[in-house]
């Protein structure tokens, strides 16, 4: 007789909490609506998970970038990304739970093994890519807000004290998420402690708002202005930069405009892509499957993603991105341009803003001089041209350069003072690193483990969890402010999630996986609207993300990858045929 996987010999388990937890359901769905949605609220609880990972670092930089560089103009930009998330999540547990079957080999059954691979494939991926942000802002908030305070600036300089701290979080990182594999209870501490962090950043930045608005700072018509989606900031400048670009030159205007609407769009692939990640869509039908839920559960899964995922997503980065607008959004960085024209600067610029300010100059110069020309400048000549050019085009790089975390933690400032502001912004970002990092390496290990079709708990899921190791190469090398590292690795990473996406649609949709569990009439009608919006949202960004990166090389590739899924189908369907001839 065949051995059976783990998920198999846990379903043929009778689990007490289970069934009791099934009754509740069942007895409360004959009372009605209202029963059953109070049985929903005290069962809720993996939606509330899905939002501790989704929370991570990435959505907060995105989030900390959208208010800076657009004010309140993309605070709808978040929640319709959940949204349409939430969606297709729902899509996937509810073929999950129908057929409790493991989702990878019902894929490579009944649809095509080129998008089964390339589902564990992607998410193996997006685990290893989108590690890099959660080390670089847990090495960056030590770096720059704890460890300043507490034992002085440059104590051990770059870089080797770079390489200690990212040793020292890696070291954290794999210890926890080693206790994930054995079970341990050490475990449940240390997210409790993550959870406050995480929590308690998340109401500071609450404060920050209501404390601003009390100032009369916030202006809540502009806010929920910001909710209504306006697509026509897709191609042009947030409307809080024209009056500043309409002092710039005619002949230098195109370039700011461009490189204004170049950030957005990055922010906003970004911001899309962390709302639910194509690794969130491979640990969210696992993770069920391991809690020995089914088909009566499925009710449950939608209620609990629809509100224990989408409401703290919502509040948390709704927070952040006006906090974040109202203290950067059309305010230059202090030091380096006066408040007017012809005035003086009364304070130093931040060290670490120095550079990156220069380096904006300098492509402002080369736009205007040639590439080769501003190539060919000695660094004396450099300075003295950037230095005068006009006090409008000064102001805009002044505007636009990338803060970094310890300018950042500045946004807490109204609500804390600037020395708590340091130590709790820092505490925060470095947890949610470490969150998002542990959890990261727990779904690379089940990914290697389906993968090589082993069993979890040996050393294939260990393996698996060191592979996201390479992450910690970005914190060391990566130059610029950590945050921003989060804008490009997510546009990677939103490139592969409509593979997900399209998947689980023709699951939706195969009768002869779901069977009698098929929505049918309207039901069906209403899932399809659904996730065609999600799934058409989710491909044009991808296909936006691969065309602005590598044009026709980016078609080729799409091209080339809907080939192979019809010379796969083919060969597999004329072999089907031979057999039963």
């Amino acid at each position: 007789m065949a051995k059976k996987d783990g998920t198999e010999q846990e379903a043929m388990q009778v689990n007490p909490r289970i069934e009791n937890d099934r009754e509740l359901i069942n007895t409360a769905r004959r009372k009605g609506r209202g029963a059953l949605a109070l049985a929903f609220l005290r069962l809720s609880g993996p939606g509330w998970l899905q939002s501790g990972i989704t929370i991570g670092g990435v959505s907060f930089s995105s989030s900390l970038y959208l208010g800076i560089l657009s004010g309140f103009t993309f605070l709808w930009l978040q929640p319709l990304g959940m949204m349409l998330g939430i969606v297709m999540l729902s899509a996937i547990g509810y073929v999950t739970l129908s057929t409790r079957q493991r989702p990878l080999d019902a894929i490579n059954e009944h649809v095509s093994p080129v998008l089964g691979w390339s589902w564990l494939l992607a998410s193996m991926a997006a685990n290893l890519v989108w590690s890099m942000p959660q080390f670089t802002l847990g090495t960056r908030a030590i770096q720059q807000n704890l460890l300043p305070g507490l034992v002085g600036p440059d104590v051990i300089p770059d870089p080797w004290g770079r390489i200690l701290v990212v040793g020292f979080l890696l070291g954290v990182c794999i210890a926890v998420t080693m206790f994930y594999v054995a079970g341990a209870r050490g475990v449940k501490i240390f997210e409790v402690i993550i959870k406050v962090l995480v929590s308690l950043i998340v109401v500071c930045f609450f404060g920050v708002v209501v404390r601003l608005s009390f100032k009369g700072v916030v202006d809540w018509g502009q806010a929920l202005r910001g909710l209504v989606p306006d697509p026509r900031f897709l191609f042009r400048p947030a409307e809080g930069f024209t009056p500043y670009l309409q002092a710039v030159a005619d002949d230098c205007r195109q370039f700011w405009t461009r490189l204004i609407v170049g950030q957005q769009r990055d922010v906003m692939v970004s911001a899309m892509a962390a709302t639910v990640g194509v690794n969130m869509t491979f640990l969210l039908p696992y993770s069920m499957l391991r809690k020995g839920w089914d088909k009566d559960f499925r009710g449950l899964a939608i209620f609990d993603l629809s509100t224990g995922l989408f409401i703290p997503f919502v509040l948390a980065t709704g927070f952040v991105v006006m906090a974040s607008a109202s203290r950067f959004y059309t305010v230059p960085a202090p030091g380096f341009v006066p408040d007017e024209q012809g005035g003086a600067v009364s304070v130093e610029p931040a060290k670490n803003l120095v550079g990156p300010y220069k380096a904006l100059l300098k492509e402002r110069l080369a736009f205007e001089i040639g590439q080769e020309a501003a190539a060919g400048l000695s660094a004396e000549e450099l300075e003295q041209k950037t230095g005068a050019l006009p006090y409008a085009d000064r102001r805009m790089a002044a505007m636009l350069v990338k803060r970094d975390n310890f300018n950042l933690a500045k946004t807490l400032e109204p609500l804390t003072g600037p020395v708590v502001a340091q130590y709790l912004f820092g505490l925060g970002v470095m947890g949610l690193g470490i969150s998002a990092a542990t959890v990261l390496m727990t779904i690379n290990g089940l990914c290697l483990c389906e993968l090589l079709k082993k069993p979890l708990g040996g050393w294939t899921q260990r393996i698996g969890i060191l592979m996201v190791s390479v992450g910690a190469l970005g914190a060391i090398l990566w130059k610029q402010p950590a945050p921003w590292l989060a804008i490009p690795t997510s546009a990677f990473c939103t490139i592969l999630l409509p593979i997900a996406y399209v998947t689980f649609f023709i699951l939706m949709n195969q009768k002869r996986i779901l069977g009698e569990s098929m929505p049918r009439g309207g039901r069906r009608i209403f899932w399809n609207v659904l996730m065609t919006l999600g799934t058409a949202v989710a491909t044009f960004i991808s296909f936006w993300s691969l065309w602005s990166r590598l044009r026709w090389w980016g078609i080729a590739v799409i091209v080339a990858f809907i080939g192979l899924i019809l010379v796969v189908h083919f060969v597999r369907k004329g072999k089907r045929a031979a057999a039963t001839a």
